[in-house]
């Protein structure tokens, strides 16, 4: 028979193991308690709330950056104000249903761009591509899937632009990809050869138009962007003739992708496939790149298992780590080779060739976040949160030293941040409630 003064030590035992807090508790105490976090929140939200232009120094409203930053917009900026700026997008759509990168005021337009793009149903602006790049299309789309799951807006999609309605302007969008930039044989859409998910291509001055001098190339980005597209394409409608034809779609490149691009030796995804010749000196292995931003992408399309996301994030602090850059918004590595591309981009580490872009790391942080990985989503976006402070800014890219380099005041890297943080945010407090 036990004695009392076990069966005491015992239940004693047994309420302080229950009082305890568990590990996901002290690092979500630790997460509430980093003033750091709400310091950067706030200072990203006020960015935000200057408007819809990319940030300092660019005065165009681009659709890759602003679907990045919608969702803390919707927060932070007033629901009609978004919905003009979203519309027109569609006003500027083009004959062919194609998308363009984004527009300004025709007074603004005062930069050197010979392929200018307008409409009759946007008179007072212009509009402009980087047409090496094939992510214009899934970024509206996507923009427009968040601004609805934010703001309950679902009249937009029946609004109607020059004669069609937004949702039939979309499905066109797609239409239109799959007409233009649609490789038969790989069943991938394709773009230029970039460096992962940029919109410069090598051997070229000017570097964001397609033409002679480009490469036809398929990789990770386009495709998972498009896989995202198509996820928001099929919660925005009713009709099942659509959605299958969406799902369809999306059920075959997202096969396709595994099938052509991942590695499963490396694991890891490969950088191109090339359609005709390849644009690297003779000897260079390219698969030996990293693409940290495409896969960053890929994940949130749901294309990598959880025990694929732990390989790859460990391969990104690994490249961190070899590389010298500050954190994992590392765009590459190893870097191209120098003179590969032109201008400043042709050095080791610079610009899309292995910058550091907080626009991009600040994605993987939420896919970590998304896929339970909190503790490291917490670890690795210390540099990130920390260099905000010093800086106080948000700016566009981070070269070799963590010198802060291009616009001060970035949107996309605000709008990364800002998500990322309120996720951390809520998921500490539900660790809190438990």
């Amino acid at each position: 028979m036990k004695s009392k003064y076990f069966i005491a030590g015992t239940l004693g035992a047994l309420l302080l193991s229950c009082s305890a807090p568990t590990p996901e508790q002290q690092l979500a105490k630790q997460i509430l308690a980093d003033n750091t976090l709400h310091q950067v929140d706030s200072m990203a939200r006020a960015v935000v709330r200057q408007g819809l232009n990319a940030g300092s120094g660019y005065s165009q409203i681009w659709a890759r950056d602003m679907n990045t930053f919608i969702e803390v917009a919707c927060e932070e900026n007033d629901t009609q104000y978004l919905r003009h700026a979203i519309l027109l997008f569609f006003a500027l759509q083009q004959p062919n249903d194609e998308m363009i990168d984004g527009y300004v005021l025709k007074p603004d337009f005062t930069w050197n761009d010979n392929v200018p793009y307008y409409s009759d149903a946007a008179p007072e602006h212009v509009a402009f591509k980087n047409t090496v790049e094939t992510d214009q299309e899934s970024s509206l789309i996507q923009i427009v899937g968040k601004y609805i799951r934010k703001t309950g807006d679902r009249s937009i999609l029946q609004e109607e632009v020059a004669g069609r309605t937004v949702l039939e302007r979309m499905d066109d969008m797609v239409d239109y990809l799959m007409r233009e930039r649609y490789s038969e044989k790989y069943g991938l859409l394709y773009g230029a050869m970039t460096a992962d998910w940029g919109d410069v291509q090598p051997h070229d001055d000017f570097g964001c138009d397609m033409n002679e001098l480009s490469t036809p190339a398929i990789d990770v980005y386009d495709n998972a962007m498009f896989l995202i597209a198509l996820d928001y394409l099929q919660e925005m409608t009713e009709d099942e003739a659509l959605r299958t034809k969406w799902k369809g779609l999306h059920e075959q490149i997202a096969q396709n992708v595994r099938k052509y691009l991942w590695d499963e030796e490396r694991q890891k995804f490969i950088p191109h496939i090339y359609l005709d010749k390849s644009p690297l000196p003779e000897g260079f292995d390219e698969n030996q790149i990293y693409y940290h931003g495409g896969t960053a992408i890929a994940i949130e399309a749901g294309l990598l298992s959880k025990e694929e996301i732990e390989i790859v994030n460990k391969q990104m602090v690994e490249n961190v780590r070899l590389s010298g850059m500050p954190s994992i918004g590392l765009t590459l590595y190893p870097t191209y080779p120098e003179g590969l591309f032109r201008g400043g981009m042709s050095k080791p580490y610079m610009y899309q060739n292995g910058g550091d872009w907080t626009w991009f790391g600040g994605r993987m942080i939420q896919q970590l976040i998304a896929h339970g990985m909190v503790e490291e989503a917490y670890t690795e976006i210390r540099p990130m949160i920390d260099r905000v402070i010093q800086n106080q800014g948000f700016y566009e890219w981070y070269g070799m030293g963590g010198v802060p380099s291009g616009s001060g005041h970035f949107k996309g890297s605000a709008g990364v941040l800002a998500k990322a943080i309120e996720m951390l945010t809520d998921w500490a407090n539900k660790q809190e409630e438990k």
